[in-house]
């Protein structure tokens, strides 16, 4: 990794700062923004027609939202992922299979990012989606993940985002080196609620070349997903899809 850079250029991080302030809504005008970003309006406009002009916002009138540029790029950062159709694939097994929502999520930048995700017919709504980021260590596919890295990277990510968490997650490093100790042992991570309130999952890492790719994981009520059905039947299936994906991987590359 390169060293992190030291210098930003205001003009785009303003950019940036209109772009997080519209995708936190569903439209603004010139006058909100400016207001709420502590801007002249003529600044916002500015960076408001520039962000327009290349297809990154468009406007309703007087009111300004977010275009599906960002989605042509996402898509195609999604489609970079290896392997991205054989995991897009497994996750739709997994959800049809498992009537619950899968998801396929990978690290970024010390969080976990929803890179797939698909519900079965009876899976409920948790708020997951593709995109959606948090903290790494409060979910099963994020746990999987960490358990998949060396401790020096783990610590890493731990220095860097900490072990804050609004559920009753892992708050302590002795806690996470301990949880992680026991996945590796194991195979496959469980959330017992630490994301989401009444949510259990289960997640486990996928692997190729010593290259982690990223974590499977099935999640649903957690008075759906107990005894057997939580320690047993989830993992072995979530484990076969994985074994599946990274044997895909070796005889592809």
């Amino acid at each position: 990794m390169g060293k992190e850079l030291k210098s930003v250029a205001k003009t785009t991080e303003t950019s940036l700062r209109v772009v997080d302030a519209l995708r936190e809504t569903d439209g603004m005008t010139i006058d909100d923004l400016s207001e709420h970003l502590g801007l002249a309006p003529s600044t916002v406009h500015r960076h408001l027609a520039t962000l327009k002009k290349h297809g990154y916002v468009v406007s309703d009138g007087d009111v300004y939202a977010l275009g599906l540029q960002f989605l042509t790029v996402g898509g195609q950062i999604q489609r970079r992922v290896t392997a991205y159709p054989m995991i897009k694939e497994k996750v739709d097994a997994l959800a049809d299979e498992t009537g619950e929502r899968a998801q396929f999520i990978v690290e970024e930048n010390g969080q976990r990012v929803y890179l797939y995700t698909e519900v079965g017919q009876s899976a409920v709504q948790t708020g997951a989606h593709v995109g959606k980021r948090g903290a790494i260590h409060t979910s099963a596919a994020g746990k999987a993940i960490l358990a998949a890295y060396d401790r020096d990277r783990v610590e890493e990510i731990v220095d860097a985002r900490g072990l804050d968490a609004d559920q009753d997650a892992i708050a302590t490093r002795e806690e996470l080196f301990e949880e992680l100790d026991r996945i590796r042992d194991r195979g496959y991570a469980f959330n017992r609620q630490e994301t989401t309130a009444g949510v259990h999952a289960v997640g486990a890492p996928v692997t190729a070349d010593g290259e982690v790719i990223g974590a499977l994981s099935v999640s649903g009520p957690a008075n759906r997903i107990t005894g057997d059905r939580f320690t047993e039947s989830l993992p072995e299936r979530i484990l076969g899809a994985v074994n599946e994906l990274e044997l895909h991987i070796e005889h592809s590359v």
